[in-house]
Order: structure tokens, then sequence, then C-alpha cells
């Protein structure tokens, strides 16, 4: 997405080494000193030795509240929700389009530090009915007036990944609920602020994963769900998408972003995309929950070979990139369920999300071509084209939705996220994307990049729920609306 929140020296790719609210921490009460948590006692349960290699990671918290307090957490309904928005780039746009026609919301605010972005947004706002929103351009952190002035019901974020974080504590802290595009946090102590304040403000913090509601991957729940695929074995997931033009390009992303973090950081640095619709076809936090995972990266050459080819004057031809070309990541779950997750954006390839999910009774696979194997029902040793299945096992959201989502971003799903979520708010009830499955998808970010850095060590996730994982609930999105 472009947006302009980075701080960065325009002359030359030299980013600033400042954070964002770094110290966050020193605005909570008796705050958990989490990085003292980070040991592996046998009494925490994190003495685990898997081939001879102790789980490294985080420990239990000791977090004193009931546990996971958020999820099912019932809020007022009301007619119209009012939301502020932040960052009106490329995603965001297509955001500020979807909300515009979703009955009983109004974008109330607008914030970006460029002011021709929030006037193209008061204008899309306008031109479908809406009263004009306030507009907030001064400056990076101009959100945080936002929070405080505007009598809003929401907060959604869009702009860069590390303001996604800073600006969703903002708004649950001055009473709002926060929605984010990805990724929410790219450190633990984040994600575990996150829950605290959510649990603290009682306010609901959920990530906009849009993958979740793709039509494919909604078909392959609906059909677990119904027991096609008997008891879920595996998965495969991830983003793989050639980012080389999108990085390098001296316009797309707002100074060049995203490619600071391809610098800096090794590991799986996008996993949503695969890793959030993994959830819900494998009961993550509905039953069971991410335990470890290990992670390795290729070398890095992609973005050096296309800066020789495109970009032959540029620093990016000697740059030293720290991203491999190729990160693979293998979780286990608590159940026993296994799966990798790939990341893969700086090589040439089509785009494709690897979304595979196999049980005891057959298999499917999104990509290159949607094809299913069920036994009983598809002929031995054979694929079957999985929109064969489309008509009988097309998911009850996607029924209801598919004529308001159409020519919606990303085939439509990018609609339904947004509908889904201003519904809920409406109704009262818990989105469809808590706080926990937010954060704890997101922590494969900084696990899996703790696991390169040590050689591909097993590194465990946290319990963000303190064992509510354990309870078998439906799916929000088991709720049609």
């Amino acid at each position: 997405m472009m947006s302009s929140w980075i701080v960065a020296d325009n002359s030359r790719f030299k980013y600033s080494e400042r954070q964002p609210f770094r110290n966050r921490s020193a605005n909570v009460k008796n705050p958990i000193n989490r990085r003292d948590l980070f040991k592996t006692s046998a009494a925490a349960g994190f003495g685990a030795v898997i081939a001879g290699t102790t789980l490294s990671g985080c420990a239990q918290s000791v977090h004193k509240a009931e546990p996971a307090v958020m999820l099912n957490y019932p809020t007022p309904p009301k007619d119209v929700i009012k939301v502020g928005f932040v960052g009106i780039g490329n995603m965001g746009s297509g955001h500020i389009r979807n909300l515009s026609r979703i009955e009983g919301c109004q974008v109330a605010a607008v914030c970006d530090v460029r002011p021709e972005r929030t006037a193209w947004a008061k204008q899309v706002l306008m031109d479908a009915g809406h009263p004009e929103p306030t507009a907030y351009t001064d400056g990076p952190r101009d959100f945080q007036r936002m929070c405080e002035q505007e009598e809003l019901d929401l907060v959604y974020s869009a702009a860069p990944w590390e303001w996604h974080a800073p600006i969703a504590l903002t708004a649950m802290r001055n009473g709002k609920h926060a929605a984010t595009e990805l990724n929410l946090a790219m450190s633990l102590d984040d994600c575990w602020e996150l829950v605290e304040t959510s649990e603290k403000h009682r306010r609901h913090c959920m990530m906009m994963e849009n993958c979740c509601y793709d039509y494919t991957e909604m078909v392959l729940l609906n059909m677990i769900q119904k027991g096609l695929f008997g008891e879920m074995i595996h998965g495969e997931c991830g983003y793989l998408h050639d980012l080389r033009a999108l990085k390098l390009s001296p316009t797309y992303y707002y100074n060049m972003w995203r490619l600071q973090y391809s610098i800096k950081r090794n590991g799986n640095l996008y996993p949503q995309h695969g890793i959030g619709p993994m959830a819900w076809c494998m009961g993550i936090h509905h039953g069971d929950a991410l335990d470890y995972m290990v992670s390795f990266s290729s070398k890095g050459r992609g973005l050096n070979a296309y800066a020789r080819e495109h970009y032959p004057d540029s620093e990016w031809v000697h740059q030293k990139f720290a991203l491999g070309d190729v990160n693979t990541c293998l979780i286990r779950t608590k159940n026993g369920k296994t799966i990798i997750c790939k990341h893969d954006t700086n090589l040439p390839r089509p785009y494709s999300r690897d979304f595979l999910v196999q049980g005891a009774k057959g298999l499917a696979r999104k990509y290159p071509e949607p094809l299913v194997h069920i036994e009983g029902r598809s002929r031995s040793h054979q694929w079957e084209k999985l929109d064969a299945y489309f008509d009988e096992f097309e998911h009850p959201v996607w029924t209801k939705l598919k004529e308001d989502a159409a020519g919606a971003g990303h085939g439509g799903m990018d609609f339904i996220e947004d509908y889904r979520l201003i519904q809920a708010l409406r109704k009262g009830i818990q989105p469809d994307i808590n706080v926990y499955d937010s954060v704890v998808w997101n922590a494969v970010i900084p696990l899996s990049e703790k696991s390169v850095a040590r050689n591909g060590e097993p590194v465990k996730f946290p319990d963000f729920t303190r064992g509510a994982w354990k309870t078998a609930r439906p799916l929000g999105v088991d709720t049609l609306y």
C-alpha cells in the first residue's frame, strides 16, 4: 500500500532508526515485563526438547486477568458505526470505497500526511451521499488528535506496517475499536501489548485478513466443516508474489518504505494471507493452537539481480539485503497437525498462496489450479476439478454477499471482510477475527526471524489466550448476517 508514514531522508534511502511509540509500556500501569518471560523453565512448560534442541521463544504469560476476556465479548449494538480511517494509499483507497457503500457505516474522519489523499477520500464519501468527514493531515502522528477529538466507534488503519500497532493502541486507549491492514505487529512485545490493551479497555482489535474471505478458501472451509476431508492433518500456505518491481520502484511505495524490511529483516514477513485462512481450516483457537515452529531462509539474490537489469546505476545493485528470497516455516499445532507457510517475494514467479488442506479422507489445493481428491468420491489416485464442488459447497457468506461484493477488490473478498466487520460492530458481537487470532497470526513474523537467526532452532508460540484455545467454539464466520 502507498502511504507516507515512514520517517525517511528523501535524498537517499536512509531510514531513521527511531521506532514510533517504542516505549509504549511506559504508558501502561503496572506493565508486564515480557522480556523477562523469555525463558525455558520446565515449570512454565518450556523445557521441552525436540531432537535434542531446547525450544526457545516465549514463556506463558503471567497476565493475571481472566483468560481471553475478549472472546465473544459483547458491546452495545449501534445503528451507525462511525469510522476514522488512517492511511489512504493503495489498500486504504479500496477500503474507503467499500465503507462508503456499506449500510450503517459512516466514515467521519480521514487521516493521511498527504492532504491530496484526504481530499480524494472526502470526495468519494460525499459522492456516495455521506456527510463530509473531518480531515487530519498535520504530520504522521495526527491520528492521535483524531482519536482524542472525534466521537468514533472504530479506527481503521492502512498505513505502513510499523504504524499499525501504535494506531491500534491509541484507538483502544481512547475508547475506540481498532482494525488494521497487514501487518498488525512486528514484535512479540507489540502482540502482547495489543492483547493487554484490548482486554483492559474492552475494545475489539482485529487484523483485516481479506484472504480468509476468498471464495475458494471459504468453499474449502465449508467442505472441512461438513467432514468431507475427515480429521484435518496437514496444511500448506504462504505468500508467493513477485514484488521486485514494486519494492524497487521509486514511486509505488511512498519513499520505498517496504524495501526497508528486505534490507533489515530475515524471516517470514507476510504470513497472514496463508496462515489466516489456514487457521480457520485447522480450528486454531477453536480446540487447537499453534505450538512451535522452525524456519529457514534461502540466500538472497533476486533484488540485486533485478536492480542490475532495471536500475543499473542505483545503490540497490550492491545493497546487502537481509531477507532471504524464500523463507519456509514448518509449524506444529498442539493437537499434532502440521502447517507449511512460505514467503517468496523476490524472485520471478506467478502469484500463488500455495493453499492446500489435507485430512484423513482426502485433500484439496488451490494453486496452480483448484484440484481435489476425496476418498470414496474421487477416482482412485486421481485429482478432479475443485470447481465441480463449488455449487454444492459454496459458503453461505458468499451466497449472501456475492452480488454486493461484485467488482470490489481482490475478487470481492475485500468488500466481504469490511462488510462483516461493520455488521458485527452494529450488532454488538465479536468480529470474525478477534485480537487473539490477529496477534498469533502475526507472531509468525518475529518467531520466524528468531528461528532463522538460530539456524532453524524450534521456537515456541505464546499462548495469548491463556488456555482458552482448548474450547471448541464455532467460528465467527459461521454466523450469517
